[in-house]
C-alpha cells in the first residue's frame, strides 16, 4: 500500500474515507476536524458527540457513513491530551487500518495529521508514527494459506495545508516508510518456516537484500578463523553454518559500530532437547538476526554518516550422532575455553565468536541483539527486552532512544558475581550454571569474549514472538530491536 503526504486541505482530497480526532472530554471539535464538521454540517458536534455520546476515549474508534455522498468519516478518540504521545498515534493507526481494511469499498483514505495540531507534536515524528502505524497494521504472514486476503486500502494520504509542517511531515513518512518496511521484513524472515529458511538460505537473502557488501565464510573458512564455538553448536545439523557479515562504509564516518545478530535458524536444544511444546516456535531463534540483515537494509537507505558492520553467526541447533555434548570443551576465537554444561545454552556459545570478530574489526561500539535467554523472559514478560553492557551511558542511551521508537528495554545487573554460577573445574568458563539469575549470568559469559569496546547485550527472549496481540496489534515474529537500532545508529551520524 502507498503512503504519502499532501500540501492540501484534507477537503480537497477525493477519498472514499476521511479521518480525523478527538481529544478526551471535547465537545466543541476544532482544528482540522472542526473544518470537516462544518463541512458536513456540523455532524461531528451534533450527531457523534451529542446524540451517540463519543467522548474521545483512547482508542475507540467511530464509523460514520456518509452513504449519500459515497464517503466515511473515521473519528479517532485520542484520549486524555496530557498522556497523548507519539507511540499512541502508532497504535492508533495500526488498530484503524486494521477497521477501515475491514470496510468495504474503501480504497483511498485521507487522514489529518494527528498530534501536529493542538496537541503540540512535531510534525516529522507525528507523520512518521502514522506511516508506521498504518503499514505495520496491515502486516499479515500468509504465504502459506489458500486463501490470501489482499488489503483493500490501496492509498492512505496524509493531508496538512500548513507548507513548514508539510516538508517535515514528508520527511518523516519516508523515515516512517523505510523503518517500518524493515520491520516488517524481519517479521517475515522469522514467521518463514525453518524447513525454508536454515543457514544457506539466510546468508543467500542477506547477500541479495541487505543493501550492502555482503561476504559468506563458509565452514572451513571459519574453522581457519579459529571460531570453534560457533562450529561446535552447528555440527549436528545437515545444513552447513554460515558466518555472514555485512559491511556499509561513508565516504565520511563519524562513527564505526558493529551489530551483532544471534542466528540459529531453528533451536532443536541439542543433545539436551527441548519439550515439544518449547521446541514449536524455535524458528524465532534467529529474530536477532532478522532484525540486524534488515537494519543494514534500512542504514543502506536512510545513508547516516556512520559505519556499520552486520554480524550474524547462523546455524541451527540440532541433535544427532555429530552434535556437540554436555561436558564438551570448546575454544572460541580468543582462546578461551568453554565447557559445554547445556547444548540447549546454544546462543551465547555462537556469540561468544561473533563478539571476538567484531572487536577484531576496532569499532567504537558492539551491540548484540538475541532471543538468548528464558530467564530474561520470566524476568520482564513480553512487554520488556532486557538490556546489559559494560558501558552504563551507552546503555542509557539506548534505553531512551528505543523507548522514542516504541521498544522497551529494562536494564539488569551484570555483577560479576552472576558468574559465580559458570565456573568450570575443566575450562574457563561453563556455558550455563544454576536457573538464578540466568539472564545476568549470561551477560556475564558474553563479557568475556569483549576486551575494551563499549558493549551492549540485547535480550529479546520475551519480546521476540508473541502469543497475543500487543498494543500496536502485532502478533507472532514482532521484529523487536529493528526501529531501536536504526534510531540509535541514525542518532550518531
Amino acid at each position: 500500500m502507498k503512503v504519502k503526504v499532501e500540501n492540501k486541505s484534507i477537503l480537497d482530497i477525493d477519498a472514499d474515507a476521511i479521518v480525523v480526532n478527538l481529544f478526551e472530554g471535547v465537545k466543541t471539535p476544532s482544528g482540522v476536524t472542526g473544518i470537516v464538521d462544518k463541512a458536513y454540517k456540523n455532524v461531528i458536534s451534533d450527531f457523534v458527540i451529542k446524540k451517540e455520546n463519543f467522548t474521545g476515549q483512547y482508542g475507540k474508534i467511530y464509523k460514520l457513513p456518509l452513504v449519500e455522498l459515497g464517503k466515511n468519516i473515521y473519528i479517532v478518540g485520542l484520549g486524555k491530551q496530557k498522556d497523548f504521545n507519539y507511540n499512541k498515534i502508532r497504535n492508533l493507526n495500526a488498530k484503524l487500518i486494521k477497521e477501515i481494511n475491514n470496510s468495504v469499498n474503501i480504497k483511498k483514505v485521507v487522514s489529518i495529521l494527528h498530534g501536529a495540531g493542538i496537541a503540540g507534536l512535531c510534525p516529522k515524528i507525528s507523520a512518521q508514527m502514522i506511516t508506521e502505524g498504518i503499514l505495520s497494521g496491515l502486516y499479515s504472514f500468509d504465504k502459506y494459506k489458500s486463501d490470501k486476503k489482499e488489503a483493500t486500502v490501496k492509498e492512505f494520504i496524509i493531508a496538512e495545508v500548513d507548507e513548514k509542517k508539510y516538508k517535515a511531515a514528508k520527511e518523516g513518512s519516508e523515515y516512517g516508510i523505510i523503518t517500518a518496511n524493515a520491520v516488517n521484513r524481519a517479521r517475515d524472515l522469522i514467521n518463514e518456516s525453518s524447513q525454508y529458511l536454515y543457514p544457506e538460505t539466510l546468508a543467500k537473502y542477506a547477500v541479495e537484500n541487505s543493501g550492502v557488501k555482503t561476504t559468506v565464510y563458509d565452514k572451513a573458512q571459519v574453522k581457519e578463523m579459529g571460531m570453534n564455538a560457533f562450529l561446535a553448536v552447528g555440527q549436528g545439523s545437515v545444513h552447513e553454518p554460515k558466518f555472514i557479515h555485512m559491511e556499509y562504509k561513508p565516504k565520511k564516518a563519524k562513527k564505526k559500530i558493529a551489530i551483532i545478530g544471534k542466528g540459529i535458524t531453528f533451536d532443536a536444544g541439542g543433545l539436551d532437547l527441548k519439550p515439544p511444546t518449547s521446541m514449536l516456535n524455535m524458528r524465532d531463534d534467529m529474530s536477532g538476526a532478522a532484525a540486524v540483515i534488515q537494519t543494514m537494509k534500512a542504514i543502506s537507505e536512510l545513508k547516516p554518516d556512520v559505519e556499520v558492520h552486520g554480524i550474524v553467526a547462523a546455524c541451527e541447533n540440532m541433535p544427532s550422532g555429530s552434535s556437540y555434548k554436555p561436558g564438551d570443551v570448546v575454544i572460541a576465537k580468543n582462546g578461551r575455553s568453554i565447557e559445554i554444561d547445556n547444548t540447549d545454552a546454544e546462543g551465547r556459545v555462537t556469540l561468544a565468536d561473533a563478539l571476538c570478530y567484531a572487536e577484531e574489526l576496532n569499532v567504537d561500539e558492539i551491540i548484540d541483539i538475541a532471543t538468548l535467554t528464558g530467564a530474561c523472559m520470566v524476568a520482564l514478560g513480553t512487554v520488556a527486552s532486557g538490556i546489559m553492557g559494560n558501558n552504563d551511558k551507552k546503555i542509557a542511551e539506548f534505553i531512551k532512544i528505543a523507548n522514542e521508537a516504541g521498544e522497551k528495554f529494562w536494564q539488569l545487573p551484570m555483577d560479576e558475581e552472576y558468574g559465580d554460577s559458570l565456573k568450570s573445574d575443566m575450562a574457563d568458563t561453563k556455558n550455563t550454571g544454576g536457573r538464578m539469575g540466568g539472564a545476568s549470568a549470561a551477560g556475564v559469559f558474553l563479557s568475556k569474549f569483549v576486551d575494551k569496546t563499549p558493549w551492549i547485550h540485547l535480550d529479546i527472549a520475551g519480546t521476540a514472538f508473541l502469543e497475543k496481540a500487543n498494543d500496536e496489534g502485532i502478533k507472532n515474529a514482532t521484529g523487536i530491536g529493528v526501529r531501536s537500532l536504526i534510531k540509535y545508529i541514525t542518532s550518531l551520524s
